[in-house]
């Protein structure tokens, strides 16, 4: 048995405060190696990445969501992404529907338009908290952030346990059915970390899709919050996302 099945064994028995006192020497001993390695994103340059999205300016065309796949290598079955889009149906009696369309699932009966009040698409991905939740759960040290705020998986050390994946409020995780590990959206973190953009920002034909660092008076991500209304998913669960909305409607959620 390697140190993967160990520790998930150990995991799935082992009462949660004897578990992480076990773990907590091997834990501590590996750190030093992870964070001085160069992949863990070294010492950083000072930045602090964010995304921000112009939700009019989405059009649902999806092509964000085929260059995130094709660019980190997301399983093309349907359900496993880093980004994905959703259309929000508001119906005159109030009700509110909701459909991922970038699924392969069958499409939703038709409305009167006389019912619809007004649609929209909102772009979804990993919201890469300042205070992530992935991070504090996960028992062997494979979600950290970079010294940039991006969140990462490292994926030779995750045990496949699943925590992160439920910890996650906003459902951008998910367990890559070939390596078994936790994966999400890394803002393209090997490109990024090369002055390119995200493939989703870099493809996206109305640019709804804004990336850039926060700390910085002269990014664009910047000029961006400050020139529109700006809402965050979940405000309430404190976790201080770093994807930005500009005029996000009321029924997103």
């Amino acid at each position: 048995m390697d140190k993967r099945d160990f520790l998930k064994d150990a995991i799935l028995f082992i009462p949660a405060a004897g578990l992480l006192k076990t773990l907590a020497g091997s834990t501590e001993a590996e750190a030093s190696t992870s964070e001085g390695s160069g992949h863990a994103g070294g010492e950083g340059n000072g930045a602090w990445y964010g995304m921000g999205i112009e939700v009019e300016k989405c059009i649902g065309c999806n092509r964000c969501v085929e260059a995130c796949k094709a660019e980190n290598d997301v399983p093309n079955e349907p359900y496993y992404f880093r980004t994905w889009i959703e259309r929000y149906t508001v119906h005159s009696n109030g009700e509110t529907t909701v459909e991922c369309i970038s699924t392969n699932a069958e499409p939703q009966p038709e409305v009167d338009d006389r019912d619809i009040l007004r649609t929209f698409f909102v772009p979804k991905l990993c919201n890469q908290c300042a205070n992530p939740p992935c991070v504090q759960v996960c028992p062997v040290g494979a979600t950290f952030q970079t010294a940039d705020g991006v969140v990462l998986v490292d994926k030779t050390r995750c045990i496949g346990c699943r925590y992160c994946i439920q910890a996650c409020p906003y459902g951008a995780r998910y367990l890559d059915p070939r390596s078994r590990t936790a994966d999400k959206c890394t803002f393209c973190y090997h490109r990024i970390t090369n002055d390119q953009l995200p493939a989703c920002v870099e493809v996206c034909p109305t640019q709804a899709r804004i990336f850039g660092d926060l700390h910085s008076r002269a990014s664009r991500l910047v000029r961006f919050q400050r020139m529109n209304k700006i809402s965050v998913l979940k405000p309430d669960l404190n976790t201080e996302p770093k994807v930005r909305y500009a005029q996000l409607d009321g029924e997103v959620r």
